[in-house]
Parts: structure tokens; C-alpha cells; sequence
């Protein structure tokens, strides 16, 4: 048997073949692009054959005759018993020419070639987009009656059938597959497409929430997948069946999930948070089409979509699925498949092959350079506070990194001392001695620091003064509030705005605050602190705000507990999950590299969680806090935690890890 394969390498087509090539006595010859040559090699590894099975054929999709030369043609003449047609332009960005180029005349290319070869029969891979938007159940002898075709690939999907059916003089047979994954026994895939552009949605779930956290999702249509080894099999069936040309056959999912089920079961393959509460996309169904494409034409409605589906990774044309109107009968391939074993599986049987393998392979973020080299070298950086703690790890990290990294310190020995460790190390620490709490001492610095280096990339505000003391023992300590706000918020603000300008002005920069947990728990005895932490976070939502045109990113750190000199004073501290400074300084490292906007631990967000739906359940369990955890020292008045403080101590590490 002699098969021609146009689209042999690509992810169905080279399955295609090898399952071709199983057949005793099989030989296929393959369409390949002049430039492709040097793949065949590795398309025959693939396979297990040599060249006298596979045979590779110079042409061009777009050209007469598909531009074979003539000496090969006369040689193939006569000799083709099958031909299957792959080839196709299947991208949802590609513009309306290159698909109609690819899809529409390279079909009707194929087609006269292979008339012209005399082939016995013609085999083409369509789409079940070639329905376009229908509204109901899409049978399998149904062409014409296909709606809302507008869509450049659902257009020439079907253009491309329609060739097939009124132009083609052989014996043919046309296949519609659903959104194909990957191979239900291996995940293996080659691009991201179809439900893999939620995953990256998923992920960051995941990395947010806990797995048991209810979180809210999307319930629209019936999306159709199948595992491509499924496709695979049933075509190589049905095309050897004798009686069934001049049939269409639907390779679907004869039980398709709505959006919300097939998400959630991506969603358990990867041990993430599932979409309990969902809302149901159909609800914006009744806006009539014509006024739904003008607004979302205005620039403002642009702006804000554009950054929502950057934000989410998904691309600009998704959510013109998730409300999926059409059904698919494939009562015909059931038919032709009985008694065979080939079959659907049940996405939940596989879904974790798929996203395993995306995660190995797939995922973007393995081919974005994600080091904190890639992010700051060359670049200049501004810690303030790195003679100790935290900002001392940081700016450590980030001169390993390359980066140029400049201090505002206030102990001159401290810095004299920090810049020794560095120099031992080969590093360089720039600092500038001064208080940035004195608004006009951190006014001159930072005029300095833009007079000696130009500009700064990344200003991360870690220079900070905590107290710890309870409302009620601060009534005659105002000086408590004003001096955290002084450092915490009016020092921060003043170095920030001094540095703005220039950034927005180059249009890159990053201000990342150092803020706290208790912003998001509203921690008891912190009530200074807090406040002027919270004070500079809504500052940067607001900053975040009217810079986001000008290339300008704001990050917020709701940094848990970090063992570090601040904290020494409070033993009970001891039985509470904290971090060490150099965990600490990873969590800012990975903020340059990634431009979160908020980075929290999953205690913080439960309690602002906790909070926003059960404020009294909150206050209560603050206030329960509030009351073990007493004194000064946070112990029993002679420095050691009672019993009670190191049982709460213990249930805050359960639930922080």
C-alpha cells in the first residue's frame, strides 16, 4: 500500500505515518519544503524506517500542483493509493491571507495534484471549526448549514471541505477532529493550544491558594477534546474501510464537559485549587453581537482587556469559545469503529499525563530567562537599609547577580563593615550614609544617586522601624505613630518620588515596598507598624495605577516573620514560623525576576480572606491572639512563652506551611 502525506511532520501527521508504516508492505512518501531537508532524517528515527519506506518529496503547499517537478510526478503516477492531506495553517493569530493561503488554496493545490497522480482516494483532515458558531447539534452529513464563520480559521476550514466535496473527482473522505491534546498514554504535545491556555491560569492558582480553597470560574459551553493517539487510530481505520467514501466523520468526544468540569479536571491533575463557584458565560449571551465587537473595539475597553488576558496568559480570542454553541453527532465514526476497542478515553483518566507533560515541556516560563542574572545585570539597584537583615541579603544576592547595587544606610560603621564583606567577596556595595526618615537628608541622596549613576532600575524600599506595642499602652506614646510613619511611609515615599521621574521618563523601572503580613491580618500590637506599611501600599496601587503606561512596575511584599535583629526582643517569636533573611531576600529576588504585583504567604491571604467574608470571625481569633500573646516580650513576664503561646505558635505554622 502507498500512501502521500502532506503534513507529515507536523504533531497528527507524524503520528499518522508511523502508524501507516505498520501496515506490512506500507510505503508513504512525504510533502516536504526545500528548508525541511534537513529534519528528515529525524522524521525516519521517529518512524523506524529507512529511505526505501519513506521517501521524502520536495514541494510547496501554496503552488500549482503543490510545485512538484515533473520527473517526480510522472514517477509517482499511477502508484498512490491513498492520499492524505494534513497540511494546514492551524494558529488562531494567524492573519486572514496566510490561513486562506494555506488552508484554502493549498487544499485545492493537493487536490489537483492528486488528480493529476491518480490517486484511488483523497483523504482530508478538516476541523469541527469548519460549523463554525452553529447553534445546536452539528451532524456529520451537515456542510452547508454552518453559521458565524467570521473567524479567519473557521472560514477557511470550511471553504477548505467545500473544495473537497464539489471540486474533487476522487473517491474521498473528510475528517473533523475536535481541540486535540496530547497523547492520552504519553502528554506528550508540541504546542500550547486549546485547554493548555488556562494552564499557566492554573499554575498561578496553585501557587496562590491552598488545594482545598474554593475559587471562582467560568461555566459556559460544551468543549470537545480528544487525545491526538485517539485520532490517530480511528483515521487509520476508517480510511481502510471499503464503503465510505463520500462520508464526513465527527472524531469527537461523544460526552463533551462544559468549560467549568474539564477546567476543574485539569484543575485536580494539578493539585490545585478547584472552581467551585462559577458563573455562567451565557448570562452575557443576550448583547447582540454587532454592539458586543464596538465596545470591545473602544480603546479604554482594549486597554483593560489586553491587560487581563496578558495577566492570565490566555490569548485574545479565547473567550469567544468558552460560551461553545455547537454539539457534534458522530454516530457515523461509532459506526465505523464498532467492535474495534477505539475509543475516547475519559479526560480524567489522562488529564494528569497532560499537564505533567506540559510542565516539563510546554510551559512558557521554561524558555523566558527567569534568573536573577537574566533580570539585573548591568543594571543599577537601590536597597535601602542593606548594612543588615534583609536588605543586607538582598543587595548580596543581587551584586552576585551583576547588578550595580547602591545602600542608604544611617551607622557609618555598619556600612564601612558591609562594604569590607563585600569587597572580600569581590562585590561592590555603593552606599550613601544618611536617614531617609530626615526628608530633606533623603531628598540630597537621592539627588546624588542620580547624579552619579543616571538613573535606577529597581529601588526596593526594605529600610523600616517596627514597634511592638499594644494600643492600650501607647496612649501616651503618639511619638510610637509618628516616627514608624516618618521611615516607613514619608522616607520610602520621598526616595521613590525622587526616582520616578527618570524611570518613567527611560520607561522601565521597578519600585518594590517591603511591607508586612499584618497589613493583610491586621495584626494586634502592631497597630504602628501596620498602619504605615499599609499607608505605602495603597500609595503603589494608586502609583501602579497611573504608571502602567509608562513602564513603570510596583510590587507590594506582604512579608511574613523574618528572624532577623528586629524580632530577637519577642521569645515567643521562637515558636512562630519566621524566615531567615536569605529566604527573605529570595522572595525579593524572585519579585524582580517576576513583577508580581502582591507576593503573599498563604496565612496572609487566608487572614485577609478571613477578614473580608468574617470580619467578627477574624476579629476573634485576632483578638484570641492578642490575649495569649501578651507583655512586652510577648512571653510571661520573665522572657519564656507560656503554654498556650507555643500551642498557637504551632497551629500559626500549621496552617503558614
Amino acid at each position: 500500500m502507498h500512501y502521500l502525506v502532506t503534513g507529515a511532520s507536523g504533531f497528527i501527521g507524524r503520528r499518522l505515518v508511523r502508524k501507516l508504516l505498520e501496515r506490512e508492505g506500507s510505503e508513504v512518501t512525504f510533502l516536504v519544503l526545500e528548508h525541511e531537508l534537513p529534519r528528515v532524517a529525524a522524521l525516519l528515527e521517529f518512524w523506524g524506517v529507512d529511505e526505501t519506506r519513506a521517501r521524502a518529496l520536495v514541494g510547496d503547499l501554496t503552488r500549482p500542483l503543490l510545485g512538484v517537478d515533473e520527473a517526480a510526478s510522472r514517477q509517482l503516477a499511477g502508484t498512490v493509493d491513498h492520499f492524505f492531506h494534513l497540511a494546514a495553517v492551524y494558529d488562531l493569530k494567524a492573519d486572514a491571507q496566510t490561513q486562506q493561503k494555506a488552508n484554502v488554496d493549498g487544499t485545492r493545490n493537493a487536490v489537483r495534484f492528486a488528480e493529476a497522480l491518480g490517486a484511488r482516494h483523497f483523504h482530508l483532515f478538516s476541523s469541527i471549526a469548519a460549523a463554525g458558531l452553529y447553534e445546536g447539534t452539528f451532524r456529520e452529513d451537515m456542510f452547508d448549514e454552518a453559521e458565524h464563520l467570521e473567524h479567519p480559521y473557521f472560514r477557511t476550514k470550511h471553504d477548505s471541505e467545500a473544495i473537497v466535496r464539489r471540486e474533487c473527482s476522487l473517491p474521498w473522505r473528510i475528517y473533523r477532529p475536535a481541540l486535540v491534546v496530547g497523547d492520552s498514554q504519553t502528554g506528550e504535545m508540541d504546542k500550547i493550544d486549546g485547554p493548555y491556555y488556562f494552564f499557566k491560569l492554573i499554575q498561578k492558582t496553585r501557587r496562590l491558594l491552598p488545594p482545598w480553597m474554593p475559587t471562582l470560574g467560568v461555566e459556559g459551553g460544551r468543549i470537545n477534546v480528544v487525545p491526538v493517539d485517539f485520532i490517530v487510530a480511528a483515521v487509520d481505520h476508517i480510511a481502510h474501510l471499503e464503503g465510505e467514501d463520500g462520508r464526513c466523520f465527527h472524531l469527537v468526544d461523544p460526552e463533551p464537559m462544559r468549560v467549568g468540569d474539564l477546567l476543574n479536571t485539569f484543575a485536580r491533575a494539578a493539585h490545585a485549587p478547584q472552581m467551585e463557584l462559577r458563573f455562567n458565560a451565557a448570562l452575557f449571551g443576550f448583547i447582540p453581537r454587532p454592539l458586543l465587537q464596538m465596545v470591545m473595539a473602544l480603546a479604554p475597553v482594549r486597554r483593560v482587556r489586553d491587560a487581563v488576558m496578558a495577566d492570565l496568559g490566555l490569548p485574545d480570542d479565547i473567550f469567544r469559545f468558552i460560551n461553545y454553541p455547537t454539539r457534534f453527532d458522530c454516530r457515523e465514526t461509532q459506526r465505523a469503529l464498532k467492535d474495534t476497542g477505539i475509543e475516547v478515553p475519559r479526560l480524567a483518566d489522562y488529564a494528569w499525563r497532560l499537564w505533567d507533560y506540559w510542565e516539563r515541556h510546554l510551559d512558557p516560563d521554561l524558555f523566558v530567562d527567569r534568573s536573577l542574572r537574566g533580570q539585573v545585570e548591568g543594571r543599577v539597584v537601590l536597597v535601602t537599609g542593606a548594612t543588615s537583615g534583609i536588605g543586607k541579603a538582598t543587595a548580596l544576592k543581587l551584586a552576585k547577580a551583576g547588578a550595580t547595587v547602591l545602600t542608604i544606610a544611617r551607622d557609618e560603621a555598619r556600612i564601612a563593615e558591609t562594604q569590607a564583606e563585600f569587597e572580600a567577596e569581590g562585590l561592590k556595595l555603593h552606599a550613601y550614609q544618611g536617614d531617609i526618615a530626615d526628608l530633606a537628608c533623603a531628598e540630597a541622596l537621592t539627588t546624588r544617586i542620580l547624579a552619579d549613576f543616571g538613573h535606577v532600575d529597581v529601588l526596593v524600599n526594605n529600610a523600616g522601624r517596627s514597634i511592638r506595642r499594644a494600643i492600650e499602652e501607647s496612649f501616651d506614646r503618639f511619638h510610637d505613630f509618628e516616627r514608624t510613619m516618618q521611615l516607613n511611609y514619608f522616607g520610602a515615599l520621598k526616595v521613590s518620588m525622587g526616582l520616578l521621574p527618570s524611570m518613567a521618563e527611560q520607561r522601565r523601572g521597578h519600585i518594590i515596598n517591603i511591607s508586612s503580613i499584618g497589613v493583610l491580618t491586621n495584626a494586634p500590637r502592631f497597630s504602628a507598624y501596620v498602619a504605615s506599611k499599609a499607608a505605602l501600599d495603597a500609595w503603589a496601587r494608586t502609583a501602579a495605577s497611573e504608571f502602567a503606561d509608562r513602564g513603570v512596575h510596583f510590587s507590594v511584599i506582604n512579608m511574613p516573620l523574618v528572624k532577623t535583629p528586629m524580632i530577637e526582643p519577642t521569645k515567643a517569636y521562637d515558636h512562630v514560623p519566621t524566615l531567615t533573611a536569605e529566604e527573605a531576600a529570595d522572595i525579593i529576588c524572585d519579585t524582580i525576576i517576576h513583577k508580581q504585583v502582591r507576593v503573599a504567604t498563604r496565612l496572609g491571604i487566608f487572614g485577609q480572606v478571613m477578614h473580608a467574608l468574617a470580619p467578627r470571625v477574624a476579629q476573634v481569633i485576632m483578638n484570641t491572639s492578642f490575649r495569649t500573646f501578651g507583655g512586652a516580650d510577648g512571653g510571661n513576664g520573665k522572657g519564656a512563652p507560656s503554654a498556650n503561646q507555643v500551642a498557637m505558635g504551632q497551629l500559626m505554622r500549621g496552617i503558614y506551611f
